[in-house]
């Protein structure tokens, strides 16, 4: 699996939360941010599990 686009949208949405919150724009700022937190531990637990899959498959 390809992780790395969760984590880049994951880094996109925090940055569009960061922009938003320095710009005082608070109704923006929420919903970036925790569509930054959902890709992020969706992309985790995505890896972990492939982790242990992957050592299953080894044994």
């Amino acid at each position: 699996m390809n992780f790395s686009n969760l984590l880049h949208w994951a880094a996109v949405f925090f940055i569009i939360a960061l922009v938003a919150a320095f710009l005082g724009f608070g109704t923006i700022v929420g919903p970036s941010l925790e569509g930054a937190k959902f890709l992020f531990w969706a992309a985790i637990i995505l890896a972990v599990i492939s982790a242990v899959i992957g050592l299953v498959r080894k044994s």
